[in-house]
């Protein structure tokens, strides 16, 4: 039996303010790892999901960037206003949210 059912991976990677790519840091990563790791306590499913704080994910530009395994779902433009839906919907229900897809061949599974 595995010990977590999803892991939820968030970007917190810090670039220069001047990058051209943005950095997820800068665009609210940490409020959103809070949010997570928060909600999900509350909701006693912290010993079956998994939030956790992730290096790079190389998708600054579509920042805040998370993935969630397994499923490899790729969302952008987080905030915490946005980890309530992706809890009740993808997490609990297993129904990812659309608007926050990554739509990018390159972090779509069948992309």
């Amino acid at each position: 039996m595995p010990r977590f059912d999803k892991h939820i991976f968030i970007c917190q990677n810090k670039r220069e303010e001047s990058h051209p790519r943005g950095s997820c840091l800068a665009k609210g990563s940490n409020e959103v790892t809070e949010q997570f790791r928060k909600r999900l306590k509350e909701l006693g499913l912290n010993s079956k999901i998994r939030a956790n704080s992730s290096g790079c994910l190389d998708a600054c530009e579509f920042g805040t960037t998370i993935v969630v395994y397994p499923g490899q779902i790729w969302y952008g433009g987080v905030t915490k206003e946005d980890v309530e839906e992706i809890i009740q919907s993808h997490v609990i229900n297993n129904i990812p949210v659309d608007r926050l897809i990554i739509k990018d061949k390159r972090f779509l599974k069948n992309g």
